[in-house]
């Protein structure tokens, strides 16, 4: 047993550890990359109206004078028979009311709306989006963020998985567009987390109410499910809203579904390092509910997992470490980064950046744990204050 215990505090025992631990990470993607459903592949109703039910587009808008118009005119192209679109212009303080304005008068069924300021008890985006759903008269509520744009069946493929799973909640991960190096470096790890570190696969069995998973950049819920569940005024204190609603699904025995979007949604999150350093630093703590010891835990472990392997290349035998194990770890770790990228039609060439990748996360992950910790951040322009 003492030999055992010696053993795995032993650099080469931790090794193991991380090679197992990696390891449980590439099954994982796996599984889900196998079971996670893609948009457009469920049985659909018919071309006629009444075969479908109403749908309210609803799109919150702030400072998006780069990405609005592209956005709208995608979702006034939708071949679905039944639809209107409401924006809302949450207090902008750049050209998008004027877009906005200018796009109204083109289409009668688009209508803008000025947002109020938040209450108090109220975050910026749940507070738009409840006041887009108090507007809304469609059967079914599908809330898409405004530096998205979509294909002509996108609401069609949403809708029909919808009802073919009898879901009340559906939100879909888009192609994510990425073009500067700053994108390249962070937002891939979104996907990559979600399909390494969530068993979304079990969710089929289970319920999935531990992992839940909600993704804002499209989410789709019928009214009914909505208003019965609270709809945004039960996570109005909630950072990361789109979460916290399919946590809110799961707790009251409701059906999520998380799909891949990529063939018929599409999405530039950022197009600066400001707005990288900033979105990150805003949502990558509140994920986990301000929990400190896990986030510290999760992290410090994340780090050695992903850099470790890296340290022991570097040192060797010499200093008791496998460079065999090290070599191992670091493609299994290229394989998750294989199927992510594959599955969710990222750019190959990213593959070769992972290392790079796991880097810049860790440094977000601690930069957001300062954003975090003083619950003080900003977004689009606006002062954000955190409630504990």
């Amino acid at each position: 047993m003492a030999e055992f215990w010696a053993f795995l505090w032993s650099w080469q025992g931790q090794q193991w550890g991380i090679l197992a631990y990696l390891a449980v990470l590439l099954a994982n993607a796996l599984l889900n990359v196998l079971t996670l459903p893609r948009l457009g592949r469920s049985p659909q109703a018919g071309n006629e109206p009444g075969a479908w039910p109403t749908v309210s587009l609803l799109v919150p808008a702030r400072n998006e004078e780069a990405t609005i118009e592209r956005c709208v005119r995608s979702l006034l192209a939708q071949d679905y028979p039944a639809f209107d679109l409401w924006v809302l212009d949450d207090n902008s303080t750049d050209r998008t009311p004027a877009i906005l304005a200018r796009l109204a008068g083109q289409d009668a069924r688009f209508q803008v709306r000025r947002g109020t300021p938040p209450p108090a008890g109220w975050l910026g985006k749940p507070w738009a989006c409840h006041q887009l759903a108090q507007h809304a008269t469609g059967q079914v509520l599908l809330f898409v963020d405004a530096d998205t744009w979509h294909e002509p069946a996108m609401v069609r493929a949403v809708v029909g998985t919808l009802l073919h799973h009898q879901a009340d909640l559906l939100s879909a991960l888009p192609r994510q567009h990425v073009e500067s190096w700053a994108e390249r470096l962070t937002v891939p790890l979104i996907p990559w987390c979600l399909l390494t570190h969530f068993p979304l696969w079990a969710a089929r069995w289970t319920g999935g109410r531990r992992f839940a998973v909600g993704v804002g950049q499209v989410l789709a819920m019928p009214r009914a499910s909505y208003r019965r569940l609270g709809g945004h005024a039960g996570v109005r204190q909630q950072v990361t809203e789109d979460m916290a609603l399919a946590q809110r699904v799961a707790r009251g025995g409701g059906r999520w579904l998380l799909c891949d979007g990529t063939g018929v949604a599409h999405c530039r999150m950022y197009r600066t390092p400001a707005q990288v350093w900033e979105g990150f630093g805003r949502n990558l703590y509140a994920v986990f509910g301000g929990h400190l010891p896990l986030y510290l835990f999760v992290w410090l472990w994340l780090t050695l997992v992903l850099m470790g392997p890296w340290v022991a290349l570097a040192l060797g035998e010499a200093r008791g470490f496998s460079p065999p194990l090290a070599l191992l770890a670091l493609a299994i770790q290229a394989g998750t980064w294989a199927l992510t990228l594959w599955r969710l039609n990222l750019p190959p060439r990213l593959l070769g950046l992972f290392p790079l990748v796991h880097g810049a996360m860790v440094l977000v992950a601690f930069h957001s744990l300062g954003q975090g910790l003083t619950r003080r951040t900003r977004w689009k322009g606006r002062a954000v204050h955190v409630p504990p």
